[in-house]
């Protein structure tokens, strides 16, 4: 299976939309997806993370299994930023949080 990634970033009108878009189509292929984002933390720190969303909480955010973490973790949309959607297989848990520098 070839899969293009998709970007999205914060510069895009309507992002918040677009990751929405992105995270409803993993969850329905969420044994073969995942979502490789940076996200934006409460401290300010940004760190590349990769998710497996489980549902929507809301409007503005989505629960996911965070395979850094190894647990369930909520992501607001308007904190992501770089979103593709990659290979699930490509992934083993734990994955390496990576911090980003801006």
């Amino acid at each position: 299976m070839s899969l293009t990634a998709t970007q999205v970033t914060p510069t895009n009108l309507g992002v918040s939309n677009r990751i929405a878009a992105l995270v409803s189509r993993v969850m329905q292929q969420s044994d073969d997806l995942v979502i490789v984002l940076e996200y934006s933390g409460k401290d300010g720190s940004i760190t590349r993370r990769v998710v497996s969303p489980i549902r929507f909480v809301g409007s503005d955010r989505f629960l996911a299994l965070c395979l850094s973490r190894e647990e369930p973790r909520q992501f607001y949309l308007s904190n992501c930023r770089n979103v593709r959607v990659d290979l699930a297989a490509n992934y083993t848990m734990p994955v390496e949080l990576l911090s980003v520098v801006n």
